[in-house]
């Protein structure tokens, strides 16, 4: 098994931005070579929408959650939607 001296530091090693700034400028080119390519994974085309209407407080509610979560409010709600269906619809579970 051949090891690759990694161009790029496991941690931070850098004791200011101005040396982790040199550093850069000189090993850039040679980190972007060696770097690996990463598989994407897309949802899959949703080609209808629903529209429903929430009061103020609740839609407010959703928000803060999605917040929280990292996530949009439509994301969220698309979530909860496939989590409910999914017993029914367990190709849906994992989307």
């Amino acid at each position: 098994m051949n090891k690759v001296k990694s161009t790029t530091p496991e941690i931070s090693v850098f004791k200011n931005r101005a040396k982790e700034a040199d550093y850069w400028e000189k090993h850039f080119d040679r980190a972007w070579d060696n770097g690996k390519s990463a598989k994407v994974k897309f949802a899959r085309n949703l080609s209808e929408t629903l529209n429903i209407r929430l009061d103020a407080d609740t839609l407010n509610d959703v928000r803060n959650q999605a917040k929280k979560k990292g996530l949009g409010p439509t994301q969220l709600i698309r979530m909860w939607v496939m989590e409910k269906i999914g017993d029914k619809h367990p190709q849906l579970a994992g989307v």
